[in-house]
């Protein structure tokens, strides 16, 4: 196998990581390999089998042109700052650059300690390994932009947390691994020269076009805060919470990373929480919009020093970009929306019906993704399946007039747009009790339900009747549901 790697973070930013080793793993054994991402990014895999890529994605071996190296970065966690955090368990191997040129790190996840590891052991265990491969490719699927799964290999050894689970090693692909903490870190520690020494390097490897700005720190901030409003709007369309939107966890790429105890909604409830660690309800899935802001606001304290030092006034103009956050939030939101509700265009009153829509669907507890494609069916005629989603027939039906009569008003033809609702509102996610089965399964050997559910999750859209059971919902004995920081 042969990566063609072009490691410019190692080469042109020292000072700003630690090199870092992977820990041998006694047994490699390679759980799955995503070979049309492999293929998207131009990795030769001529004469490499199963066992090879087990042995280079573990860390046993070292791929030929590889730089290992830990990020450092602090963040807020929860609402407080800790100075010092980094990649306590995960190593970048280097950069690639795909045959379209775009360029991508490939990170270790699980290989062990590294010089950020605090005491901490390193590893990862199978089930969150599986998890992030699981979702992060669902994610991909459903056009939200996220970091990606190259692979997932078994290493053999026994991780222990509440209990012993088998160890495994996540191969990340991201457009790069600079976060919100990353630019915190030298803001705290080294100041003005560090942060525009990371600013530019992230202009130069994410957006271009801005090294030509006035102030390409303030411009930097302005890119940044429109990524993280549209993203925040893709997460909440699909029902989506990521669970711990820790400033660390915010990469200045747009995409979603660290997916560590998150999942996705069944009944609508504006307060769930899934993390065992939030018990607060500070990243609920509806204050996710909340917590952006926030954390959009401590990236702007972090550009700061930079910003001030090219033109004083861009610091007024970054309070000013940081204060209209929610309104450009709400505009991404309410386009988000009209596409998901068959709704070509802007028009009067739609957050009154989208607000009034959340909030019938938290009274009568509706299943979130059910409901627009049931919505969608009723446009074809078929009203059963919101039907059989209500407590009674007509719980929303003062909802769902109003909805109609703004469909009518575009005089749109509605089979066409029960189509391309389908096309935007998938109707199979990871359910949290699939993802639960499937993980429980292949730590005890057995890979084929994980397998199958990867499969599906990666067609959201197209209905097949032999996957009729994963669109379904929870069973009602299922949970409460808890998930944990596992990678």
């Amino acid at each position: 196998m042969k990566i063609a790697f072009d490691n410019s973070f190692h080469r042109m930013m020292e000072g700003f990581y630690a090199p870092a080793e992977a820990a041998p793993p006694p047994a490699p054994k390679l759980l799955a390999f995503n070979r049309p991402l492999a293929e998207r990014l131009g990795i030769d895999l001529t004469e490499t089998d199963d066992a090879g890529l087990a042995r280079l994605f573990s860390g046993a071996e070292l791929p030929g042109g590889a730089n290992p190296l830990a990020f450092a970065y602090a963040g807020h966690q929860f609402g407080h700052f800790s100075p010092q955090l980094g990649d306590g368990r995960a190593l970048l191997l280097g950069e690639l650059v795909a045959p379209d040129g775009a360029r991508f790190d490939v990170q270790l996840k699980g290989s062990g300690p590294t010089a950020f590891s605090r005491n901490g052991d390193g590893k990862a265990a199978i089930g969150p390994v599986l998890r992030e491969y699981l979702v992060s490719e669902a994610m991909a699927a459903m056009g939200v932009p996220t970091t990606r799964s190259l692979a997932a290999v078994a290493t053999g050894d026994r991780v222990q947390r509440e209990r012993g689970h088998p160890g495994a090693v996540l191969t990340r692909i991201a457009s790069s691994h600079i976060r919100v903490g990353t630019f915190q870190f030298f803001a705290a520690h080294f100041g003005a020269d560090h942060v525009a020494q990371l600013s530019h390097y992230s202009i130069r490897r994410h957006f271009p076009e801005l090294g030509e700005a006035p102030n390409p720190h303030l411009a930097l901030l302005d890119r940044v805060i429109g990524l993280q409003c549209d993203l925040v709007a893709r997460w909440l369309g699909i029902g989506f919470i990521h669970g711990v939107m820790n400033t660390d966890n915010i990469a200045i790429s747009g995409e979603t990373i660290d997916y560590g105890p998150c999942a996705f909604m069944d009944r609508f409830a504006a307060g769930t929480v899934f993390s065992s660690i939030d018990a607060t309800g500070r990243y609920s899935y509806g204050r996710q919009p909340q917590m952006m802001h926030w954390n959009m606001a401590r990236f702007a304290e972090a550009l700061l020093p930079a910003i001030n030092a090219v033109d004083p006034e861009g610091v007024e103009e970054a309070k000013t970009i940081v204060d209209g956050i929610p309104d450009r939030f709400r505009s991404a939101w309410l386009a988000r929306m009209r596409g998901k509700l068959g709704i070509a265009g802007a028009f009067d009153g739609e957050g009154d019906l989208i607000d009034g829509l959340f909030e019938a669907l938290e009274r009568h507890g509706v299943d979130f993704t059910g409901f627009f494609r049931a919505l969608a069916a009723l446009l074809r005629g078929d009203g059963a399946p919101l039907a059989a989603l209500l407590p009674e027939s007509e719980a929303m039906a003062p909802w769902v007039a109003d909805w109609w009569q703004r469909i009518e008003a575009e005089a749109a033809d509605p089979v066409a747009r029960a189509a391309a609702m389908d096309a935007v509102n998938p109707l199979y996610i990871p359910r949290n009790h699939r993802v639960e089965a499937a993980l429980e399964a292949a730590e005890g050997g057995d890979m084929a339900p994980w397998e199958q559910l990867l499969e599906v999750v990666r067609h959201p859209y197209a209905e097949r009747p032999e996957w009729q059971d994963f669109a379904r919902p929870a069973p009602e004995d299922f949970g409460p549901y808890t998930t944990f920081c596992g990678t």
